[in-house]
């Protein structure tokens, strides 16, 4: 049985821990150097995940931006871009979107069993479509992914997805960025929701890494023993 992938999860949001706003236009929490960074560390990933509705939100292509950075990977052996991973409970994904529609990598949705065969219906050809229990368990989605192949896998979101893997003990390593600004909307998404976190005031996250990148800063969190594996342990700085 393969071990499952090292799991980093990454997240941009705002100083009162918000991932964006209500106002219908994507809220920037990053600037230019940090995107790069963000890029660089998709290259080192085997796949990238983001939950549904943020496909359906935000419509991220989650390629690898960087020439060079393709090139290497190419160089290795590897696709240009890391597979891509979706979580949904219910489908209702539109294989048109820029997820499945760009890239030449492969797709993986995780569907509930109640679900599956719509969602193979609508996605066609677009992605494989896997059942991943009902609901959906982040745990055989991860040992999934091991038997795939699968070595180090980037979470990048929404909320919902980061309190899962966070819930579940399953998160290795945090990337967290704070942009300058408050959002102060309760109705706007948050970084993560309420729930039983294996990281708590008995058991506090080691704090590897803090970088100041232009006017955001990012957080760097050893969250497991495997902090580092198959990706170089940060120096606090």
């Amino acid at each position: 049985m393969s071990e499952r992938p090292y799991i980093l999860l990454s997240c941009g949001m705002s100083i009162d821990g918000y991932l964006d706003d209500t106002t219908g236009e994507r809220l920037l929490l990053s600037n230019d150097a940090d995107f790069d960074r963000v890029d660089e560390v998709r290259a080192g990933c085997d796949a990238i995940l983001v939950g549904a509705a943020t496909i359906r939100q935000d419509n991220p292509r989650l390629l690898v931006r960087s020439a060079e950075r393709r090139a290497a990977r190419v160089a290795r052996g590897e696709a240009p871009d890391p597979v891509k991973v979706t979580i949904t409970g219910r489908g209702g994904l539109d294989p048109a979107a820029a997820f499945f529609s760009t890239g030449a990598s492969e797709k993986l949705v995780y569907c509930a069993g109640p679900a599956l065969r719509e969602t193979r219906d609508v996605l066609g050809g677009a992605a494989t479509v896997l059942d991943g229990g009902d609901p959906v368990d982040v745990r055989r989605v991860s040992a999934d992914l091991g038997e795939r192949g699968v070595r180090r896998l980037m979470v990048e979101g929404g909320g919902t997805m980061h309190t899962q893997f966070l819930t579940a003990g399953l998160a290795d390593e945090l990337q967290l960025v704070v942009a300058p600004l408050f959002v102060g909307d309760p109705a706007a998404p948050r970084f993560v929701h309420d729930g039983d976190f294996p990281v708590n005031r008995k058991n506090r996250a080691v704090l590897a890494e803090v970088r100041q990148i232009g006017d955001v800063v990012l957080l760097r969190y050893a969250l497991s023993p495997r902090y580092g594996e198959s990706g170089g342990t940060a120096t606090a700085s």
